[in-house]
């Protein structure tokens, strides 16, 4: 990991950080080459053309896919998770539902212009 990526990482030591290194080791373990860069000031897994981000905020964790229509169907079947126009939102409490998650971050890596 690159030593900007490694500062955001360690810029928190509370229980945000489990949950990030719980989302950035599910992007990872489906996109091992990935490459790992800030973008737009947070961490960007890039990989096969497309993108996916990760950052902090106060109650947990935001995952980025960079377009909003990945989006439509998970905010449809959780409604109780906090999303934005192009972010999900996780609070340390969320049961994060990894397969809806790993749709999600399939479609912004492999089809990036499906947008």
């Amino acid at each position: 990991m690159n030593k900007e990526v490694q500062q955001f990482v360690d810029s928190v030591s509370d229980d945000r950080r489990g949950l990030y290194e719980k989302l950035e080791a599910l992007i990872m373990g489906m996109y091992p080459s990935a490459e790992v860069v800030i973008t737009y000031g947070i961490p960007t897994y890039k990989a096969k053309g497309g993108r996916v981000g990760l950052g902090y905020w106060k109650d947990g964790v935001s995952f980025f896919p960079f377009g909003g229509k990945y989006l439509d169907e998970f905010r449809a079947k959780y409604p109780a998770i906090k999303t934005g126009k192009g972010t999900i939102n996780f609070k340390l409490t969320d049961k994060i539902p990894v397969g809806a998650l790993k749709k999600i971050i399939k479609l912004a890596i492999e089809q990036p212009k499906g947008r």
